[in-house]
């Protein structure tokens, strides 16, 4: 489905659909997040896709407390089929302050352009759609990379991107019971119990007092903090664990010295953010771009969507520890709200904003 706006009188008229949390909750009900976001990776793995560099502005607010924005443009489904063509934008912003004032730390919204006339045709609200991406994007490496059969899962971070991927665990993985999970802050940790709880999801949730602990209590491990410190030793994660590296920064570079196989969304992306480890890292040649090698140093076997496609093979944990560490792809979001967009159309959900007015 190709987005374009809806066809407008001769009168010079500039109308959006805007989706609120609550259309894009409603519309992503009906469709399947992983499908969506491996039909992408393909596509972006076959290279039907634009990914243009990110924008990023940093600064610190009144408390001084980190704040960013964050601006990813994207392109998906060039002359691809099984992929909607669009273009769009999402702008996502955080500042580290916002959950001791009872805010998510990150929010934003993400656009879909006409691609007749490039005027923005949908805005949504962000931070639920890309908790979805994120979410759906570890639920497919997990299917491929992950543990052959396994019934806990650790999750670091008890936030909103805990919640959507307990939502997540809950669809696509029935055999898991049991959710071990750490925060910095107890009560956050005791919040996502009772959350779990009331939804009536499948898990017995254990809190642990040390994210040490956490890692250490099963083979699956998600990261979904906000540090920029790493924490967690090669020592922390048992033989055979998969490790999803959401929140970037939580492994040392030890972990990824050790590892048995590295997979990641983009290289180039990653080469371009020494902002984080694994950027660093392979910044400095202590981890390796697909195709080079060196005794002692380990090399990204490849991507997502190169496992996808049957382009590089998947290799699941044995003796050793299996990295997966998306940096997060603007066309994933672009992909994900266009058939957000369908939905919303189908059903009619959202509200027409008029740009101009009464300034025609």
């Amino acid at each position: 489905m190709t987005v374009q706006a809806v066809p407008e009188p001769a009168t010079r008229t500039e109308h959006l659909l805007f989706l609120d949390r609550a259309a894009v909750r409603t519309c992503a009900a009906g469709i399947d997040p992983v499908a969506v976001v491996e039909d992408v990776l393909r596509a972006h793995a076959a290279g039907r896709t634009t990914l243009p560099a990110e924008g990023y502005l940093p600064w610190s607010n009144s408390q001084g407390a980190y704040c960013r924005s964050i601006a990813m443009l994207g392109s998906v489904g060039d002359a691809d089929p099984t992929v909607p063509t669009a273009y769009g934008m999402k702008l996502i912003n955080a500042a580290t302050s916002n959950p001791a004032q009872g805010m998510d730390r990150a929010g934003g919204v993400s656009f879909l352009f006409d691609t007749e006339t490039a005027r923005p045709a949908v805005v949504a609200e962000a931070a639920y759609l890309s908790a979805l991406r994120t979410g759906a994007y570890t639920m497919s490496s997990l299917r491929h990379l992950g543990p052959e059969h396994f019934q806990e899962v650790t999750l670091i971070g008890c936030g909103a991107q805990a919640r959507t991927h307990a939502e997540l665990l809950a669809r696509y993985f029935p055999d898991v019971h049991t959710l071990h999970v750490h925060d910095l802050l107890p009560e956050r940790a005791s919040a996502f119990a009772s959350w779990v709880e009331a939804g009536e999801l499948p898990f017995t949730v254990v809190p642990h007092g040390r994210a040490a602990e956490a890692a250490a209590a099963s083979t699956v491990v998600i990261t979904l903090t906000i540090t920029d410190t790493g924490y967690l030793t090669p020592d922390h994660l048992r033989p055979g664990t998969f490790v999803a590296h959401v929140s970037l920064d939580d492994l040392l570079p030890e972990v990824f010295d050790r590892a048995q196989a590295l997979y990641v969304d983009d290289v180039e992306l990653i080469r371009d953010n020494p902002r984080r480890v694994l950027g660093r890292l392979l910044g400095e040649g202590r981890v390796l771009a697909p195709g080079t090698t060196k005794p002692g140093t380990t090399t990204i076997r490849g991507t997502l969507g190169d496992v996808l496609t049957a382009a590089v093979p998947a290799e699941r944990p044995d003796t050793g520890v299996v990295v997966s560490n998306p940096f997060g792809m603007a066309v994933l979001d672009v992909g994900l709200l266009a058939r957000v967009y369908a939905q919303a159309a189908a059903d009619g959900h959202g509200t027409r904003l008029d740009l101009l007015g009464a300034d025609r």
